[in-house]
This record gives C-alpha cells, sequence and structure tokens, in this order.
C-alpha cells in the first residue's frame, strides 16, 4: 500500500495511538532540500569508520549492496560515522535505475546538486565532499539496525517528508496506513471548518481530532 496522500505527522499520530511512541528516526536527518518526500520497504544498510581501508575493496563491498538492494525499496543507512558521505550522484543514479523511491541516511551525503537535478530523494544528516572510500566499510545489509535508538528492520514501511522520516514495522503496515489515511482525511475537514470559522476547540468536539 503506498499513496501521496500520506504525510509522516498522520502516520506519527497513528504509531503513537497503537503507543509506539518511538519510530521517528533523529529530527537530524531531514531532506536534501525542502519538499523531497519518499515511502517504501526498508533495505538496512550498515557500516563503520576505518582508519585504514583497502579502497578496492571498500568500493565493491558498496557496489555489491548496491546491487543487493531491490527494486522499489528506501535503504536505511546506519552508518555509524559523522565525518564522510557514503551516498554520492553514481549511488543514487544505480538506486533510481531500479526504481526505488529513495535513501535514508544516518550519515552524510555528497554530489548535493546533481542528486536534486535528478530529483532522487535523499534523507541524510549532513553533506561533505569528503568520499567514504577509504575511510567507511559497508559491513552488512538486508537485516535490522538501529538509528537514534529506533529499529528499522529490513521490510519495515518507511515514510519521509518534509516533517522528518517514520517507520513503521511490518506486520503493522497496512493497519498503519489506512489509518493515517483516515486521519488525514479528518484534518481536512478540520482544516476547512476552521477556515470557515468554527473555532478550535468545537472543530475539536466535531471531529475528535486537531
Amino acid at each position: 500500500m503506498s499513496g501521496s496522500d500520506l504525510y509522516t505527522a498522520a502516520v506519527a499520530d497513528v504509531l503513537d495511538a497503537h503507543g509506539l511512541g518511538r519510530q521517528t528516526l533523529p529530527a537530524a536527518i531531514g531532506p536534501l532540500r525542502p519538499g523531497m518526500r519518499l515511502e517504501g520497504p526498508a533495505f538496512a544498510v550498515e557500516g563503520e569508520p576505518r582508519a585504514q581501508t583497502d579502497s578496492d575493496a571498500s568500493i565493491r563491498r558498496i557496489l555489491e549492496m548496491l546491487g543487493a538492494v531491490p527494486p522499489g525499496a528506501v535503504a536505511v543507512y546506519a552508518t555509524h560515522d559523522d565525518a564522510a558521505a557514503q551516498f554520492g550522484e553514481l549511488s543514487a543514479t544505480a538506486l533510481q535505475a531500479k526504481g526505488c523511491p529513495g535513501v535514508v541516511l544516518d550519515g552524510g551525503c555528497r554530489d548535493v546538486g546533481f542528486i536534486e537535478r535528478a530529483g532522487f530523494p535523499v534523507f541524510c544528516r549532513y553533506a561533505t565532499p569528503l568520499d567514504s572510500v577509504p575511510r567507511w566499510d559497508c559491513r552488512a545489509w538486508g537485516h535490522t539496525v538501529t538509528v537514534g535508538g529506533v529499529e528499522v528492520a529490513t521490510g519495515d514501511w518507511v515514510v519521509a517528508d518534509d516533517d522528518g522520516v517514520v517507520v513503521v514495522p511490518a506486520a503493522l503496515r497496512d493497519e498503519v496506513l489506512e489509518k493515517a489515511r483516515a486521519v488525514a482525511g479528518t484534518e481536512n475537514q478540520v482544516r476547512e471548518a476552521v477556515r470557515r470559522g468554527v473555532a478550535p476547540l468545537a472543530a475539536y468536539d466535531e471531529f475528535g481530532k486537531f
């Protein structure tokens, strides 16, 4: 299930109602430019910085990982790094060619201008020209990672927009997304009522939402 009518605030509200109040990734992870959004199944990627890494071995591991990302999946990186760019324009080109909706990085991105012009959504913590090769090792993928205290398992559903990134556990995906669309519909009604002059409290009493 997918659709552009979904937004992260509605999804987070539904997760709150399920008692899952810690499914939002750290606020520092945001879009390269305003207006970017993505939605799709997560594909977990994990690595770590290394002081001395063989460049050829490093790039081969990264390319192997990019080849393993399923078409239509959102690669979610737990980089354990705060210096290098683990993602760039050629990686974006490879994933965009597969129909991947975007990438979420608890790390860095470079070639920002190229990626923006390509229209490929990237959510990350920082931008830097510093290449991850040979400073970072891609260690594992297709498993479960932890980003800012939030577990992200391969197959979980990721929704990201200007407000941030929310992760829906795979087992709850259909239920949460359906309810989130209902929330969005109710909020549209509240918005129109308030625009007509209905008092905020009266709108809340009528619709049970504000």
